[in-house]
């Protein structure tokens, strides 16, 4: 049975939805692929190939051949096509502002002074950058196109302003073709930059967008660390993420986030770990725990052995779902793709039919406006919006999704959400608050503020997450108590001694510790909180208890609506 890869790979040089699908049919086209979906919003080829048939060198050369690249190197491959994309953005953007600069004035020398007959040579000239320098890529991509009989929007942008300059230069320079015939030599050099110009201003604010719709990628991409400390023959040594292989062990500091997929082999923290799970309270980690990269250390330091590294990662996994998904098509993109495939070559048909109908119905001495109306088709019909609208909605519809932490598998899921009738939801930040707040206080002994002011003080000590909700509660009614020893409880909760009693905040395990007594009606009260899903901390002094404490993420003002 065969074994087939899948590749997501960046594709470089493409101008149009018509290049998406001149590579995609390419690529299709080699023996051992499967299946090859370009798209052209995120510059990307999602392949499916059998490694014993073809191989990623092979399926570059096959685009190279029709004048595109990808780039199959996996290391820093997103860097690199960034890179590439910013590149090409800087010169877009420099080519625009040039072209304008000539453009305008050149467009007010054909419009109100068309009559003098030496500013003609004068709007030649002007028009020669045009052609060699701001549309350059237009007349290599159409010659590129033509040796493979293919055609794309070059194609007609090339042809379009090649003949509205060449149909200028006879007339300039052999303007007594037309005036034996009573007719005038009108020139269209304007018309040749202006349509350039206009395209390059559509190609960099086409070029902008796409590169907004890859944020959601970056910001994924950077919740991954640059380096980390592993250890070498006893001491720490800082070393770039590629570097860390499984087994070495790693050292992770408070606040600092967490470098590869791996296991806690000593050392006792808690992980904020909302990115890939949505809970709020950071998740306790002990020697045995699962550590997730990009998720953040809190207040503790541990060493973790790596497991996964590299593409291995949750997180990878996660960036590399989201790639693929921004590159997969709907269906309604096929059909879009099928037509802008054929679009070209039936515009430059249309036309030659303009121009055959103009000299048919209007005579020779129409031919003037034959050529203009022939070039009007080609430009008019340009048809990158057509191959574009789609994939960019895609893209931005899935990349929006990813960075509010919904991920969407793939573009044929998010067309099928208009036939969803039912939605089950996460609680945790989507319905709720995403923050722990103190719900109920149960005092089991009259309430006073001493009693408070111990608490605020000792959970103002504490590393627990919870705390937090606590310190927050009780800060606005009353001050802290002088405490001078504290001691912490791994996995139980936190203890203090004032004036020869030992109080003591924490989970039921330390209620037990300290064989304190709890009624059947408390025992009640706090089943029914867990059952809503809150935490609950007891707060005692010696084995006497003084409170139990209901802490929850609450939720959203806007979540009924």
């Amino acid at each position: 049975m065969e074994k087939l890869e899948s590749k997501n790979i960046p594709v470089l040089e493409m101008s149009c939805a018509s290049c998406a699908a001149n590579v995609e049919e390419e690529v299709r086209k080699l023996p051992g692929v499967k299946k090859a979906s370009v798209n052209f919003a995120s510059n990307s080829l999602q392949v499916e190939f059998d490694p014993e048939v073809t191989n990623l060198k092979k399926i570059q050369e096959a685009v190279r051949a029709i004048g595109y690249d990808l780039i199959i190197e996996e290391n820093n491959a997103a860097e690199k096509q960034e890179a590439s994309e910013q590149r090409h953005y800087q010169e877009l953007k420099k080519k625009t502002i040039g072209a304008w600069i000539i453009a305008i004035p050149l467009m007010i020398m054909g419009m109100f002074f068309m009559q003098i007959e030496w500013l003609k040579w004068v709007e030649m000239i002007l028009c020669l950058p045009f052609l060699f320098y701001f549309g350059e890529s237009f007349f290599v991509n159409c010659w590129k196109q033509f040796k493979h009989r293919k055609a794309n929007m070059d194609t007609l942008v090339a042809l379009s302003t090649s003949i509205a300059f060449l149909f200028s230069l006879f007339n300039t320079v052999y303007p007594e073709f037309w005036t034996r015939q009573g007719l005038e030599a009108h020139v269209y050099y304007e018309a040749a930059a202006v349509i350039i110009a206009f395209v390059l201003l559509g190609k960099l604010l086409e070029a902008r967008a796409k590169s907004n719709t890859s944020s959601a990628i970056k910001k994924l991409i950077g919740l991954q660390p640059k380096s980390a400390r592993i250890i070498v023959n006893g001491e720490e040594k800082e070393v770039p993420i590629s570097a860390i292989k499984p087994g070495d062990q790693v050292v992770v500091k408070p606040g600092e986030k967490i470098p590869v997929d791996g296991m806690v082999r000593s050392g006792y923290s808690f992980v904020d770990e909302s990115m890939i799970t949505g809970e709020p309270i950071p998740a306790e980690k002990k020697q045995g725990e699962r550590v997730i990269a990009g998720t953040i250390n809190q207040k503790g330091s541990f060493v973790m052995e790596a497991t996964e590294v590299g593409a291995d990662t949750l997180l990878a996994r996660i960036i590399r779902m989201v790639q693929e998904a921004q590159g997969s098509k709907a269906p309604v993109q096929r059909i879009v793709d099928k037509v802008a495939g054929i679009f070209v070559p039936i515009v430059i048909g249309l036309s030659i039919l303009t121009f055959i109908i103009w000299i048919v119905f209007g005579g020779f001495e129409n031919l003037s406006y034959a050529i203009l109306s022939a070039v009007s088709v080609l430009v008019i019909a340009c048809p990158c919006a057509l191959g574009l609208a789609t994939p960019t909605a895609l893209m931005v519809g899935i990349g929006k999704g990813a960075e509010h932490q919904i991920l969407i598998k793939d573009a044929v899921a998010l067309e099928k959400m208009r036939t969803v009738n039912c939605i089950v939801l996460d609680k945790t930040g989507t319905l709720t608050e995403g923050m722990p707040r103190v719900t109920d206080i149960d005092w089991v002994v009259p309430e006073n503020p001493e009693d408070k002011s111990i608490l605020l003080a000792s959970e103002m000590k504490s590393e627990h997450p919870l705390a937090d909700a606590i310190t927050t509660y009780l800060a606005a009614q009353v001050q802290p108590y002088p405490i001078d020893n504290f001691e912490s409880i791994t996995g139980k909760g936190i203890q203090t001694a004032i004036n020869e009693d030992l109080y003591w905040t924490g989970s039921r395990g330390l209620l037990e510790t300290h064989k304190c007594p709890i009624t059947p009606e408390q025992d009640l009260r706090i089943h029914d909180w867990q059952e809503k899903g809150k935490s609950v901390v007891f707060f005692g002094k010696d084995r006497k208890l003084i409170a139990i404490i209901a802490i929850a993420d609450t939720l959203k003002k806007t979540t009924k609506e």
